[in-house]
Protein backbone atom coordinates (compact mmCIF):
# COMPACT_ATOMS: atom_id res chain seq x y z
CA UNK A 1 0.00 0.00 0.00
CA UNK A 2 1.62 3.11 -0.76
CA UNK A 3 0.77 6.36 0.97
CA UNK A 4 -1.89 8.96 -0.05
CA UNK A 5 -0.77 12.31 -1.74
CA UNK A 6 -1.73 15.24 0.90
CA UNK A 7 -0.40 18.33 -1.48
CA UNK A 8 0.83 18.79 -5.08
CA UNK A 9 2.18 22.04 -6.24
CA UNK A 10 2.59 23.15 -9.75
CA UNK A 11 7.04 24.11 -10.41
CA UNK A 12 8.37 25.63 -13.06
CA UNK A 13 9.69 23.40 -15.85
CA UNK A 14 6.99 20.80 -15.20
CA UNK A 15 8.12 19.65 -11.95
CA UNK A 16 5.80 19.00 -9.10
CA UNK A 17 6.11 19.16 -5.39
CA UNK A 18 4.34 16.41 -3.83
CA UNK A 19 3.37 15.50 0.16
CA UNK A 20 2.36 12.66 1.22
CA UNK A 21 0.77 11.52 4.18
CA UNK A 22 3.82 9.80 5.71
CA UNK A 23 5.39 13.38 5.77
CA UNK A 24 8.14 12.25 3.12
CA UNK A 25 8.40 14.76 0.54
CA UNK A 26 9.76 15.11 -2.87
CA UNK A 27 9.38 16.29 -6.58
CA UNK A 28 8.02 14.55 -9.84
CA UNK A 29 9.31 15.63 -12.89
CA UNK A 30 6.82 15.00 -15.32
CA UNK A 31 8.64 16.55 -18.50
CA UNK A 32 9.18 12.87 -19.81
CA UNK A 33 5.52 11.80 -20.05
CA UNK A 34 3.97 14.41 -21.32
CA UNK A 35 4.18 13.50 -24.78
CA UNK A 36 2.04 10.38 -24.33
CA UNK A 37 -1.99 9.97 -24.09
CA UNK A 38 -4.16 12.30 -22.13
CA UNK A 39 -1.05 13.54 -20.76
CA UNK A 40 -0.20 15.31 -23.71
CA UNK A 41 -2.91 18.34 -22.82
CA UNK A 42 -0.90 19.71 -19.90
CA UNK A 43 2.08 20.29 -21.85
CA UNK A 44 0.76 23.69 -22.03
CA UNK A 45 1.90 25.24 -18.62
CA UNK A 46 -1.19 26.82 -17.86
CA UNK A 47 -2.97 23.81 -17.78
CA UNK A 48 -0.09 22.19 -15.81
CA UNK A 49 -0.43 24.53 -13.49
CA UNK A 50 -4.13 23.28 -12.25
CA UNK A 51 -2.46 20.26 -10.93
CA UNK A 52 -4.74 19.19 -7.41
CA UNK A 53 -5.28 16.69 -5.05
CA UNK A 54 -8.41 14.21 -5.50
CA UNK A 55 -8.71 10.94 -3.37
CA UNK A 56 -5.10 9.78 -2.85
CA UNK A 57 -3.29 11.01 -5.82
CA UNK A 58 -3.06 13.99 -8.40
CA UNK A 59 -5.18 15.10 -11.29
CA UNK A 60 -5.78 17.66 -13.68
CA UNK A 61 -8.74 20.04 -14.58
CA UNK A 62 -8.26 18.08 -18.23
CA UNK A 63 -9.15 14.86 -16.49
CA UNK A 64 -5.71 13.55 -16.55
CA UNK A 65 -4.45 11.68 -13.29
CA UNK A 66 -1.95 9.48 -11.82
CA UNK A 67 -2.24 6.31 -9.90
CA UNK A 68 -0.88 7.03 -6.35
CA UNK A 69 1.20 3.99 -7.03
CA UNK A 70 2.81 5.96 -9.89
CA UNK A 71 3.60 8.92 -7.79
CA UNK A 72 5.49 7.54 -5.19
CA UNK A 73 7.61 5.82 -7.15
CA UNK A 74 8.86 8.15 -8.94
CA UNK A 75 9.26 11.14 -6.67
CA UNK A 76 12.31 12.16 -6.09
CA UNK A 77 12.48 12.36 -2.14
CA UNK A 78 13.85 15.44 0.16
CA UNK A 79 16.64 14.07 1.93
Amino acid sequence: MYPAVINVNALNDYLLRVEFENGQQGVLDMSPFLTFGVFKQIRNKEQFKQVKVSFDTIEWSSGADLDPEFVYEKVVFDI
